[in-house]
């Protein structure tokens, strides 16, 4: 949600100024996403400009509240109509975050996912124990920014634990000639059942001593022992 968007739904309800909307917006997202009061002045300067919002005259006060514009409701009726697109949400700082630490030098990637996946864990009890201990149970609009927080740290440590399991199982390509890309150590060729390179022919098991069949343990061939039974 952008601020924009929050304090023109904020402002359906009715005409606020700077302060009553910020308390208002902290109270509806649970405190969850805080604004500084400059934030709430700049974004009605910007509907102002847009023609979504006006201001009315100062109240006793001396605080001026803003009113929304028909244009301003039909922003609104918009916003709450159109899906939120992925490509709309901010970048995930924590995947850019370890696909860089897997291409920098130097860098223990699993130190990185262990210490995000540390604090993560630290988040998650934390919003359990606010949920459990949740003193506004009738705040319908509260719980649900609670509970998206929570499964959102839960997946978030899903994917951490399957980083770590991923991390276990890479092998770098070999690069031409057979090196490994990282420390110029030769890669390891992978061997067959018997010892022998992989793909290549099964070595023949020893002969008897006339040359026929493979070796019994009493050192006779097999094919002779076939032709005495």
């Amino acid at each position: 949600m952008t601020i924009r968007h929050g304090l023109l739904a904020l402002l359906e309800r009715q005409p606020m100024y700077g302060y009553q909307l910020r308390a208002a917006f902290e109270e509806s997202t649970g405190a969850t996403w805080p604004l500084n009061i400059g934030q709430v002045y700049t974004t009605l300067a910007r509907l102002e400009r847009d023609g979504l919002v006006r201001p009315l005259p100062e109240n006793d006060g001396g605080q001026r509240p803003y009113e929304i514009t028909d244009a301003g409701r039909a922003e609104v009726v918009d916003w709450f109509g159109t899906p939120i697109s992925r490509t709309d949400r901010p970048r995930d700082e924590l995947a850019i975050k370890l696909a860089l630490a897997l291409t920098t030098p130097g860098v223990d990637v699993r130190a990185v996912v262990q210490t995000q996946r540390t604090a993560t864990m630290r988040t998650l009890q934390e919003l359990t124990r606010l949920k459990v201990r949740d003193d506004r149970p009738g705040d319908l609009s509260w719980r649900l920014v609670l509970d998206s927080m929570i499964f959102q740290a839960e997946a978030e440590i899903r994917w951490l634990d399957h980083c770590e399991v991923s991390l276990v199982r890479f092998r770098p390509p070999a690069a031409p000639g057979g090196a490994v890309p990282t420390g110029g150590r030769e890669a390891a060729v992978p061997t067959g059942p018997s010892g022998g390179h992989a793909g290549a022919a099964p070595a023949a098991p020893p002969a008897g001593r006339d040359g026929v069949g493979p070796a019994r343990p009493d050192g006779a061939p097999a094919g002779h022992a076939r032709a005495q039974r």
